[in-house]
């Protein structure tokens, strides 16, 4: 059985919590909790927990005075509620570190004994040797994918598409040694793509010394989530993948994310829409404070960088970031002086939870000036004659293909390519600082192989209305967020 086939057994197992009213979120919250404890058996880990609640207690009586996955497994009823209730209890009061951090606050919305029973019983039985071949932290996140790609969970808007993750962490090119950061980290993908990328293309990573290690494992990789339950599965996450930087539990927003700064690498895909009630951020540190979220992060972002030319950042953006006028255009104008904003990737509609969503990468340096560091920026626009994207027709990394040509050639003016296309700074002032630019207005290019596709079922057609829908009260919000700034 491989990682694939044990995820989705885990999903199916939602179907036994339906009648204790729990929400698709919440069960992945649940899984989490669960899962956390039989991975702790499965790599020999459980003494860790009991010495980490004994050095916390020490002279305090323990509830449980050990604490173990088979005598979890063997109990049943009413008395298995209330041992696996005891331990959620105690794991989140009384340990210390990341078991603390995972537990704190956690409650069981599970119920009924017989579907805590069930569940765990099944966890018990899948096939975990395979798991661990193919690796516990791969397990996770493809648990997390399914949450997320699944609409009535809501949990899209904690997720990017992988595929764009790992295009994103590509050309952003992180190194060993670099402190990289995802201030609104969600389960934190981000972080361990990077992590992933680092160990895949790092020519000899025997040869780092032990403190370049023990940076890499402890401090490379950090970020921060304002939902706790987010949050939660942000740290078992990290965990899994052997990640232990500090991960906060906070709003980047706030004078929390003042913490933030001198890094090498941001990537991030910030939350959408404005403050509630058009409340502003509470940041006493920037210049421009916007009731739009978006705005806000995108000025923390470029201010988070350390200023020596090579510290750098990609940022998954909504198109009212790049035409919103009063502060949005003062933030793009300091985000120019600041930093090379060298390249602006339009992305496709249909990849993100919300079907209609239109979204960019902004792809920027930080400079060691605070002025004219921008003289040209390079649109390439993936947006317009591409196939709708979706459920049926997943972005791919094949759709990528020249993008990534453009944006890695040595001369860029050398690209004949209609999508890639070049504004100096000069026009960009003449145009008040948008750049709402770059998209191609006719149907001149079609050299796209899924354009010829043919619509096969009546399932593809719903799936094209269900998204024309989505796209139509996009533009409705998008009117209301550019409402919600003036």
């Amino acid at each position: 059985m491989n990682n694939q086939e044990i995820v989705s057994k885990l999903w199916n197992l939602c179907n036994v919590l339906r009648d204790d009213g729990i929400t698709y979120h919440q069960y992945v919250t649940e899984l989490t909790y669960i899962l956390f404890l039989k991975m702790m058996k499965e790599t020999d880990k459980e003494n860790n927990i009991t010495d980490s609640i004994v050095k916390k207690k020490k002279d305090k009586v323990l509830e449980i005075d050990t604490y173990s996955w088979d005598t979890l497994v063997k109990k049943q009823g009413l008395e298995l509620k209330r041992y696996y209730n005891t331990i959620l209890g105690e794991f989140g009061e009384n340990c210390i570190g990341r078991i603390r951090d995972i537990y704190s606050g956690a409650r069981s919305n599970i119920d009924e004994p017989k579907n805590l029973e069930k569940i765990i019983k099944a966890i018990d039985e899948l096939d975990w040797y395979s798991a661990k071949e193919e690796g516990l932290g791969n397990l996770y996140e493809g648990l997390l994918e399914k949450n997320a790609n699944e609409k009535k969970s809501g949990a899209g808007q904690y997720f990017t598409p992988r595929v764009l993750i790992d295009v994103m962490v590509k050309l952003i090119d992180p190194k060993a040694g670099e402190l990289c950061n995802d201030p609104a980290c969600g389960t934190f993908g981000f972080m361990i793509a990077a992590d992933k990328y680092i160990k895949e293309n790092t020519d000899d990573l025997f040869a780092l010394n032990p403190d370049e290690v023990e940076f890499q494992r402890k401090k490379a990789f950090t970020g921060c989530e304002l939902v706790h339950d987010t949050h939660r599965l942000a740290l078992m996450n990290a965990m899994l993948h052997d990640i232990e930087g500090e991960i906060i539990l906070g709003d980047t927003l706030s004078n929390v994310g003042k913490s933030m700064k001198k890094l090498d690498v941001v990537l991030t895909n910030p939350p959408f829409g404005t403050k509630k009630g058009g409340e502003r951020a509470t940041r006493d540190d920037l210049i421009y404070i916007s009731s739009n979220k978006q705005l806000n992060f995108l000025q923390h972002i470029y201010r988070s960088l350390k200023d020596n030319n090579k510290a750098r950042a990609a940022v998954v953006l909504p198109d009212n970031v790049l035409f919103a006028d009063g502060d949005g255009a003062n933030i793009r104008a300091d985000l120019m002086d600041k930093c090379n904003l060298h390249t602006i990737l339009r992305l496709p509609t249909g990849i993100f939870y919300a079907q209609g969503v239109k979204t960019n990468v902004l792809f920027f340096t930080r400079g060691n000036t605070e002025k004219n560091n921008t003289k040209e920026v390079w649109i390439y626009d993936m947006r317009t004659n591409m196939p709708s994207f979706g459920k049926t027709n997943p972005l791919k990394e094949s759709h990528f293909e020249y993008f990534i040509k453009a944006y890695k050639a040595e001369d860029r003016t050398k690209i004949e390519d209609e999508r890639f296309s070049v504004f100096t700074r000069e026009q960009i002032k003449e145009k008040n600082d948008s750049l709402d630019l770059g998209l191609i207005r006719d149907d001149s290019v079609l050299d796209y192989e899924d354009l010829q596709d043919p619509i096969e079922s009546g399932e593809e057609i719903a799936a094209q209305l269900e998204e024309a829908m989505d796209l139509i009260m996009s533009v409705v919000k998008d009117l209301k967020n550019l409402g919600g700034d003036k």
